[in-house]
């Protein structure tokens, strides 16, 4: 037999962690690195924060799982803190980014379907959009090394460029349910919509009875300095999924909605068996608390555009590898002119710098939203000592 006991869809790297610490991970050898990654997006309050692990060891000696035929009181308390401090009416708890999509999904679908319009069941998506692996969620993408292999995929979409408002509005006809889009594609870029184009949007949804449905799973809940993205725009939307830092590495999502776009989801429309357990839900409780304390937004905002302008510093003295930042707060993008995967590979084998690489040849920077500017100090004497020695492929 030569498959391997984990089934081998990972290009895993020889980077093996068996301890984290605030910034750092650790190998199996104490070989420490900067975490720069964060679990992609997902550790936003680093590792092994002690308010998380103590939320985490408390309630997992008290009740861990309970089935959703019963009352929650976890889950009822965190769902009311979260409408509390969002635009949403209601939340279902799921547990990933890609249950929250799904979620999503079938609650944009049937809020069309309680209106008696079932034929409104299609989403506009955005090229090289990600929001996740499900079935589902790679049928609205039209990126095909998501796709391949893996057809027929669910009907129901269609797919308009990214931050191009007069194509999308091309698109809405009689079938159009609403638009399914990230304010700041990850995966794709790290691209930032513009502020006509999300607008427009949410304009369009107004004027036509369509659903705004973003996809915050990780351009959300700090990351951007605002506890939501949508938030920098000005902008409402009717359903959003969120993951990724709601739990701080424990694995948790949820899907909010308005009272209005939740209509059709009544009993016996969804489920999950393990959503909303007892031990996520203080997870989730325990990281909102820490977001929530004063201050703590404005100081990812403010590392946010220390970073930034260290980024933006270092462009002209490796102008030859770099060619411009994207982002906002804790979630930058660094575009290079060669091959980002490459670029991320030399950073982490060689100088202990973990970062994410991401569509167009850009290089992911997402820390733990608790850095400080010795962090940033760090991180730019490694990406330095990285590029200063970094020679790209011939065919990069």
């Amino acid at each position: 037999m030569t498959i391997t006991a984990l089934m081998p869809v990972y290009p895993r790297c020889g980077v093996r962690p068996v301890r984290g610490e605030g910034v750092y991970l650790y190998g199996e050898d104490g070989e420490q690195y900067l975490d720069f990654a964060a679990g992609i997006a997902v550790n936003a309050l680093g590792h092994g924060h002690p308010k998380l692990v103590e939320a985490i060891a408390k309630q997992a000696a008290t009740l861990m799982h309970v089935s959703n035929l019963y009352g929650s009181p976890q889950g009822e308390h965190f769902a009311q803190r979260l409408v509390d401090s969002t635009f949403a009416d209601t939340v279902f708890f799921t547990n990933s980014g890609a249950e929250a999509v799904e979620c999503a999904i079938k609650t944009a679908r049937r809020y069309h379907f309680a209106n008696g319009n079932p034929q409104r069941h299609t989403l506009i998506t955005f090229n090289n959009a990600f929001h996740g692996r499900t079935l589902g969620a790679i049928s609205a993408t039209n990126q095909p090394k998501m796709r391949d292999g893996f057809e027929p995929l669910l009907p129901g979409f269609a797919y308009a460029p990214f931050d191009d408002l007069e194509a999308a509005l091309a698109l809405i006809d009689e079938n159009t349910a609403g638009f399914l889009v990230e304010p700041i594609q990850g995966e794709g870029g790290l691209r930032p919509a513009s502020m006509e184009f999300l607008q427009g949007l949410r304009r369009a949804c107004d004027e036509h009875g369509l659903l705004l449905v973003l996809d915050e799973v990780q351009c959300g809940y700090g990351r951007t300095g605002k506890f939501f993205a949508h938030e920098l725009y000005g902008v409402t939307p009717d359903i959003m999924a969120s993951a990724k830092g709601i739990g701080g590495g424990f694995p948790l999502g949820a899907c909010l909605a308005t009272e209005e776009a939740a209509k059709g989801m009544v009993a016996g429309t969804h489920g999950s068996t393990y959503g909303g357990n007892p031990l996520a839900m203080a997870a989730g409780e325990a990281v909102l608390d820490v977001m929530q304390e004063p201050g703590f937004l404005e100081h990812v905002e403010a590392m946010g555009q220390r970073l930034r302008a260290t980024l933006e510093q270092m462009i002209p003295n490796f102008d030859h590898l770099f060619e411009e930042v994207r982002g906002h707060g804790l979630m930058q993008g660094l575009k290079m002119k060669s091959d980002s995967r490459r670029f991320v590979a030399h950073c982490r084998d060689n100088h202990g710098l973990l970062l994410v690489a991401a569509g167009e040849n850009v290089i992911r920077i997402l820390p733990p939203l608790t850095i400080d500017e010795s962090h940033i100090t760090e991180f730019a004497t490694k990406l330095s000592d990285a590029a200063r020695v970094y020679v790209p492929a011939a065919d990069d």
